[in-house]
């Protein structure tokens, strides 16, 4: 048979009496009057027809059935103000574990250069970091979050942009540019040594979309054939680098080699804008603090890629 909300109430008034073994202590603590204490166990104890406190106007203690009610209420009523307390907390500084999903790429643009500040600013948080090129559906796997590109996400996930628009680089190094020509369209590529990226998630090579610049804007999607194939982001950065050949890439990703003039850009008037990344969550409503901070902390972090 359920138990009747009153009763719950009344158990609780009678939890704290019990363990004071004083009306004046356990009103002092609930913020009440001594009267009112009074009323509520008078009222409980007609309620279970029982007596669970002997009391006289200078002694209290309670019945056999008193304690063994005490004895069984204080485990489960220690648990409820422990969770309680925490929830509390949790409005006050962020905390617990957050498990979010990310691209390898994503990850190390966006969370490994600045996870020393963000778990320095919210000690009482943790990261469980999980890197997969595919797109994860963070509410069938149990994560609060994911990390991926705007194209790649559903119209109705709620996501926020933690990058500005990003745009697609072909680059090569110096050295290779010298020796074998630099492409003008697309066709050229026939002609160059293409370096391909591997997804773990699919098995499946990535191909270069690019769109015509001017009014006609089709596109045009080519194979990368190359003299190797990668997993690994960095990896195939280096061998661009040591000259082995083009390889496409998001512009941030290569933007300091480009800076520093290891690499250079080609065929830059065939790379359109398309979003960038997104952080996504399961939902806007009662959003945990932990997740909220996380978030202001990744826009805030923005501000470093808008020129």
């Amino acid at each position: 048979m359920p138990i009747e909300p009153s009763l719950i109430s009344s158990l609780t008034w009678f939890a704290h009496i019990a363990r004071h073994r004083s009306f004046t202590k356990a009103a002092s603590e609930m913020g009440v009057t001594r009267a009112a204490l009074s009323q509520h166990l008078k009222a409980l104890e007609q309620q279970l027809q029982v007596r669970l406190l002997n009391r006289t106007t200078r002694n209290m203690s309670l019945t056999d059935e008193g304690q063994r009610l005490l004895d069984i209420m204080h485990p489960s009523l220690t648990s409820i103000e422990q969770v309680v307390n925490e929830l509390n907390d949790s409005h006050i500084e962020p905390s617990g574990l957050i498990r979010i999903s990310s691209s390898r790429t994503a990850a190390r643009l966006l969370i490994e250069p600045h996870i020393g500040e963000f778990l320095s600013r919210y000690p009482k948080i943790r990261l469980e970091l999980m890197m997969d090129d595919g797109f994860t559906n963070i509410v069938a796997d149990g994560l609060d979050a994911g990390i991926r590109l705007g194209v790649s996400l559903d119209e109705h996930m709620v996501a926020v942009p933690i990058t500005p628009p990003l745009t697609t680089a072909i680059v090569g190094s110096p050295q290779y540019l010298k020796k074998n020509g630099i492409p003008q369209s697309p066709k050229d590529l026939e002609m160059h040594n293409c370096l391909a990226y591997r997804f773990t998630s699919s098995s499946t090579l990535d191909h270069w979309a690019l769109t015509a610049p001017g009014s006609d804007s089709h596109t045009v999607v080519f194979e990368p054939k190359g003299n190797a194939v990668f997993n690994d982001d960095n990896s195939m950065l280096q061998a661009a680098i040591q000259g082995v050949g083009l390889v496409k890439h998001i512009d941030l990703w290569v933007q300091e080699p480009i800076k520093d003039g290891r690499l250079t850009r080609v065929l830059t008037p065939w790379c359109k804008p398309f979003p960038g990344f997104y952080l996504y969550v399961p939902s806007r409503e009662q959003m945990p603090k932990k997740i909220r901070v996380l978030m202001d902390f990744l826009i805030e972090k923005r501000e470093l890629f808008t020129p």
